[in-house]
């Protein structure tokens, strides 16, 4: 499943429990801040073998967010 996948990298990211990520955790409330969320997206990118905009990683505040990008692609 798309989160899952997403909430280990999200984790490994950012050193956090999956227990502590769900899809309504706020990024910043994760301890996100704009390189991380960089070296998210990079991930993401090597993971789903997709390509992130740029403008859209302003949209992702919340970890649902970047769940609904990534199933929309």
């Amino acid at each position: 499943m798309v989160f899952e996948k997403i909430r280990a990298i999200i984790c490994d990211q950012l050193e956090l429990e999956e227990d502590n990520v769900a899809m309504e955790s706020d990024m910043e409330d994760l301890g996100a801040d704009s390189l991380d969320l960089v070296d998210l997206v990079m991930a993401l990118e090597d993971e789903f073998e997709i390509e992130v905009p740029d403008e859209e990683l302003e949209s992702f505040k919340t970890v649902g967010d970047v769940v609904k990008f990534i199933e929309g692609v």
